[in-house]
């Protein structure tokens, strides 16, 4: 056979062996979660996971015309087991992080957890930065990143940070005035803040997560096996469309006094 023709065979098996790969539709797709971390996922009355979590993945498949089943799995079963292709895609309020990379591909984000100040109602605190905080008195749960930010870009302004063994104990000395601020997760803020005890204090401002993102990390995505970039690129249309079409807002609503994205 002249080596043309030999061309035109090998040419011709390549299409039909191309013709018969496709892309994986993803018509079923099995998620983990951990059940654990109300609100964002628990199990109600009959085992059955709920929560911000759940939801958000349920509108997920939705939007991508996917059958999603759940599984219910400890914290350090995830990984593994998503990588033993025991389940296809890990929603668990899972922060996207270096260490969690080299293991696994993460989606874009679906939300964030803000960090934010907190300051009684009358506080004369101009700027929250280390020029407004300076000769203040700072507290956070130690070795925590809230702990570390405060350390590395506000202590040096001037401010004395004081580190507490629990976000109660922090809580505590603000509303008696021992503290001009508390630097804290925002979402635990918000629930401290609608009781009682803290009707003398208030949300002030928020970090930029962005520009600190070296101490608050890139916020929580979908993890997922490295092999299956496809699903991922689904996955991200999804979270893009459920944003732009209100569906997040009103799952966002049902959870929280203010948005996490």
């Amino acid at each position: 056979m002249s080596r043309i023709g030999v061309l035109i065979l090998a040419a011709a098996f390549a299409a039909l062996a191309g013709g018969t790969v496709s892309a994986r539709e993803w018509k079923s797709i099995r998620i983990a979660t951990e059940g654990g971390y109300p609100p964002f996922n628990q199990l109600d009355a009959k085992d059955q996971p709920i929560g911000f979590d759940v939801d958000i993945a349920k509108a997920l498949c939705q939007k991508m015309g996917a059958t999603c089943s759940f599984e219910v799995l400890d914290w350090d079963a995830l990984i593994p087991s998503l990588n033993a292709g025991k389940v296809d895609a890990i929603v668990s309020s899972m922060s996207i992080t270096p260490e969690r990379r080299r293991q696994v591909a993460f989606t874009n984000r679906y939300y964030d957890r803000p960090t934010s100040f907190v300051a009684r109602k009358d506080s004369k605190v101009a700027t929250w930065d280390a020029a407004g905080l300076k000769d203040r008195v700072v507290g956070a749960v130690a070795n925590t990143v809230q702990a570390a930010f405060l350390q590395a870009e506000i202590q040096g302004g001037g401010a004395q940070i004081k580190l507490y063994g629990s976000q109660d104990e922090a809580n505590a000395d603000l509303v008696t005035g021992r503290l001009d601020a508390v630097l804290a997760d925002k979402l635990v803020l918000a629930g401290w803040l609608g009781k009682p005890e803290s009707v003398c204090c208030e949300l002030k401002a928020d970090v930029d997560l962005v520009k600190y993102a070296r101490f608050f990390g890139e916020g929580e995505g979908i993890a997922l096996r490295k092999s299956d970039g496809d699903l991922a690129e689904k996955f991200n249309k999804a979270i893009a469309d459920i944003v732009a079409d209100g569906t997040y807002k009103t799952i966002n609503d049902k959870y929280f006094p203010f948005s996490i994205y």
